[in-house]
């Protein structure tokens, strides 16, 4: 499989640019292999493109913006897809990739499937992903969640004890306080 991106190099948009650079060097820091396909200097390209958009993607004016990422000839998605399934740690399933061993995706994917916490997240201390996780989870995966949580301590448990004054005056003073207004 070889993912495709199409990419405009003689773009007047610098939104458009930076967008392209956005999703390009994700792919190359994720050493994710690819295939950069121009629609500027190659007007097979460019037609291939607009073809394979499917037409509930395409924009109102009907004519697909740069970047547009495929898996061979599965349409992946433009720059807003791309950057949503980036937020949501879910590129590789965008892409169409397993996740690599170990990677966020990976333990989302495996607490999905399976609807457990994999042995090693459950000592870690770090429960954000679960919580992420969780959100997509059927009903019966947040019995699982909450016995995990009521097995873990929880750091809030301590009560804050009010500072006394002597403990006030010893404070330091911050840059901020010590600033006046001169105005």
């Amino acid at each position: 499989m070889v993912i495709k991106v199409f990419i405009a190099s003689q773009s007047g948009s610098t939104a458009i640019k930076k967008k392209q650079q956005d999703v390009l060097g994700f792919l190359e820091a994720n050493k994710i292999d690819f295939k950069e396909l121009d629609i500027a200097a190659n007007e097979d390209n460019r037609k291939w493109m607009r073809e394979n958009v499917p037409g509930e993607k395409r924009p109102q004016n009907g004519i697909p913006l740069p970047p547009q990422i495929f898996n061979d000839e599965l349409y992946c998605g433009d720059f807003e897809a791309f950057f949503n399934a980036k937020e949501d740690n879910g590129v590789y399933a965008f892409l169409g990739l397993d996740p690599p061993p170990g990677s966020k995706e990976a333990h989302q994917a495996a607490i999905i499937q399976n609807g457990e916490v994999p042995e090693n997240d459950k000592a870690d201390g770090n429960e954000q992903h679960l919580l992420t996780a969780a959100e997509d989870q059927p009903e019966e995966n947040t019995e699982m969640l909450h016995n995990h949580f009521e097995q873990s301590p929880d750091i809030n448990d301590e009560e804050e004890q009010p500072v006394t004054e002597e403990e006030d005056e010893e404070q330091p003073v911050t840059e901020e306080e010590d600033e006046v207004d001169e105005s």
